[in-house]
């Protein structure tokens, strides 16, 4: 396929542009920033007269694109004011995805997040492992964006039922550089009990994309994205009971399995984690 990739220049937008072409795509990259070349366009995703021209052609680079891979966003909460992050990621994302409608572009994958489950979970979650199956909980304007952003793609799927969007709410984005740090995770489990003491190698994150692209079905769905494992080398029996003694249990917790369950990414997509920050540590 031909893929236009917004966030193309980001730290999971570089990976997921390296790992589709390596599977054999053409890769558009959209971003505001990135290095002049053949194969980027620069461009501000909240002018959506921009986005609706570059995703349908651009001079003699391509005339059109068969799906939209969306991680282009102010990534996190605190990062800019909390208007700003409003206004950047609710935009953009409207200016995609009602761009790619009009053009009739019918794939669309895109990165929601972990903080629609109720990160920093300064309130529990409701049980661990978490998954998908309790209504979101944002608790920041930047996962209320994320939460809005699905609601959007729900309706438009409703009145374009050929649309298949695709959310993906990825974990923490590790790439191996950041491995050195994590033995120092052990000292105090609330450190990272902010995410369950998650994360997703960005390798992974790239696997998942794929995977969504290869294997989603018209209409809206959405996934959590983690590696296998946690970054912690504590039991997980053992950070839960000091950091999260009310919560209920659902299962076996394994001693460093992931508390955010990829079960469902694992059994629709096909998503298969193959990266963990203990082979480099």
């Amino acid at each position: 396929m031909r893929i236009a990739l917004t966030g193309s220049s980001g730290k999971l937008g570089t990976v997921v542009a390296r790992e589709l072409a390596a599977a054999g795509h053409e890769v558009i990259g959209l971003d505001v920033v990135g290095a002049r070349g053949p194969s980027f366009v620069q461009i501000d995703l909240t002018d959506y007269g921009q986005v609706v021209d570059a995703l349908g052609a651009v001079g003699d680079r391509h005339d059109g694109v068969d799906a939209v891979v969306h991680l282009g966003a102010i990534p996190a909460p605190g990062i800019r004011p909390d208007i700003a992050t409003f206004h950047n990621n609710m935009t953009s994302t409207f200016n995609v995805f009602h761009a790619a409608t009009r053009l009739g572009i019918d794939r669309v994958v895109y990165a929601s997040s972990e903080t629609v489950q109720g990160l920093p979970f300064d309130v529990p979650p409701p049980y661990i492992p978490v998954d998908e199956g309790y209504p979101a909980r944002p608790e920041s304007v930047y996962s209320l964006v994320k939460h809005l952003e699905e609601q959007l793609a729900i309706e438009l799927v409703r009145w374009h039922p050929q649309l298949s969007i695709t959310a993906l709410r990825f974990s923490n984005v590790m790439v191996p550089e950041d491995y050195a740090e994590f033995p120092s995770f052990d000292a105090d489990a609330r450190r990272r009990k902010w995410n369950l003491w998650s994360y997703i190698d960005a390798r992974d994150g790239a696997q998942s994309v794929l995977r969504a692209l290869e294997n989603a079905p018209a209409g809206f769905d959405h996934f959590l994205i983690a590696a296998a494992d946690t970054v912690m080398s504590r039991p997980n029996a053992e950070l839960v009971a000091e950091v999260f003694p009310g919560v209920e249990v659902r299962g076996d917790l394994g001693t460093h399995d992931s508390l955010f369950s990829t079960d469902k990414a694992r059994r629709l997509l096909g998503y298969e984690p193959q990266h963990s920050w203990r082979d480099h540590v």
